[in-house]
């Protein structure tokens, strides 16, 4: 069922947020640290963990498939909202961090196919 997606991607959310705001008292910062991220890196392990270790009816694994693939533009929209004028007005540390996470991604792409692959090459 569906709305057992919904309350799995409700938990994460809440969890995450809970977990950025934590994190951001610790470094003493006033603000969510990471919160989303770590929603949706919850998200992937208990939507994997449900269906590898509860036998779920297809209907109930049918709606936490759907709502995890929704979280991708959920989270989309909540970074649109956050202020990108302020972050990039306060230096270029915003900017250097922005870059180096976008070129570490696309390095990891060519490890990543290899580790889907188990090491061996198509060629």
């Amino acid at each position: 069922m569906v709305i057992y997606g919904v309350a799995l991607l409700s938990f994460c959310m809440l969890a995450g947020v809970f977990v950025g705001d934590v994190l951001g008292e610790l470094i003493g910062v006033q603000a969510n640290v990471g919160g989303v991220g770590f929603a949706m890196l919850l998200l992937i392990v208990l939507s994997n963990l449900s269906s590898q270790r509860f036998k779920l009816k297809p209907m109930t694994e049918s709606g936490i498939g759907f709502w995890s693939a929704m979280y991708i533009p959920i989270v989309v929209a909540m970074a649109a909202r956050q202020n990108v004028i302020a972050a990039l007005s306060s230096g270029w540390m915003a900017i250097i961090a922005g870059v180096a996470a976008v070129a570490a991604s696309f390095a990891m792409i060519p490890v990543l196919d290899r580790i889907g692959k188990g090491g061996r090459s198509d060629s």
